[in-house]
């Protein structure tokens, strides 16, 4: 059989230390990409000169504003299905890739039945080699003991979601399902996106692949994220919530359970509460009265005609 083509998609903005170290371990891969595209949310550091000096090969999308990851994944991933991507491997500017990630990557792909996996995603840890816990996918939720042995069989475990920090995606399943959500900008973009995509479908972890994500503390999603990051995460878990796509009803109930106990932690351990709360306050009533706004409308100014499919 010919081999998939694969399409690496990277977003940045305003690291391009970070960058630049990201794609050279994309590029010492040993099955690299066919394709690289390095999506610049307007960056004022240099990032777009120093790519094209570094990474000539490199296919530079420079977006005239900052559209936040949401933003930047989605115009990338249309970027790729434009290129023909048969699988899109996405991952952020400060994702370091271990030499033979993708390829364990495509190896468990290979090894799982069919229907093939939609997503799988890479180990993925800190700088000292710890499990990185902001960037654990969540394990399936009452997954069956023939989808845990046959996940077993292909040297991974069943998964429900997963971060953009190096994740396999199925490109034909981009295209029926769409793209990632933009007008999130920052935070449970990739959360939305996932669950989308896995809802019904087969998404794999695999611990063979690995990707260093260095972040500039250790520490999980319980960590005060600062107001301004809170208020994201509030209005877009509320608005992610409020949509039928990426969650059947029992997983809503479930995840927004979940989602409340986190709150209450990441407020109680806060050294700013008065501030959280006002984040609190703000986000929960932009995600009840507003909903996002269409992708295609959000990149309508900087990316290409988004690809049909259901993002409800």
């Amino acid at each position: 059989m010919d081999q998939p083509r694969v399409i690496a998609v990277v977003v940045t903005y305003n690291r391009q230390d970070l960058l630049l170290e990201a794609l050279a371990a994309v590029s010492a891969q040993t099955r690299a990409p066919d394709a690289v595209i390095v999506v610049d949310n307007a960056s004022s550091d240099g990032t777009a000169a120093a790519v094209r000096a570094r990474f000539p090969a490199a296919q530079l999308a420079e977006l005239t504003r900052n559209s936040g990851g949401a933003g930047g994944f989605a115009y990338g991933i249309a970027q790729a299905l434009g290129g023909h991507a048969d699988l899109i491997w996405l991952m952020d500017d400060d994702t370091v890739p271990e030499p033979g990630a993708l390829e364990a990557l495509l190896a468990a792909r290979d090894r799982y039945p069919t229907p093939p996996p939609v997503l799988v995603a890479s180990r993925v840890v800190w700088t000292d080699g710890r499990a990185h816990p902001m960037n654990t996918p969540r394990a399936k939720p009452f997954a069956s003991k023939a989808e845990r042995l046959t996940a077993a069989a292909a040297g991974c475990t069943p998964i429900r979601s997963a971060s953009f920090v190096s994740i396999l995606v199925d490109a034909g399943e981009c295209r029926l399902r769409g793209l990632p959500q933009a007008d999130y900008f920052l935070w449970n973009d990739d959360f939305e996106f996932t669950t989308r995509l896995l809802r019904g479908n087969v998404g794999l972890l695999c611990p063979a692949s690995v990707a260093v994500h260095k972040t500039a503390a250790f520490g999980g999603t319980n960590v005060d994220p600062g107001p301004q990051r809170f208020f994201y995460e509030v209005r877009n878990k509320i608005w992610m919530l409020k949509t039928r796509a990426p969650l059947a009803p029992l997983e809503r109930l479930a995840y927004g359970g979940s989602t409340l106990r986190r709150w209450a932690r990441t407020f109680a351990a806060s050294h700013d509460r008065r501030a959280l709360g006002s984040s609190l306050v703000k986000g929960i009533a932009a995600g009840v009265r507003t909903s996002p706004r269409p992708t295609e409308e959000v990149l309508a100014d900087i990316g290409p005609k988004v690809p049909a499919g259901d993002q409800d």
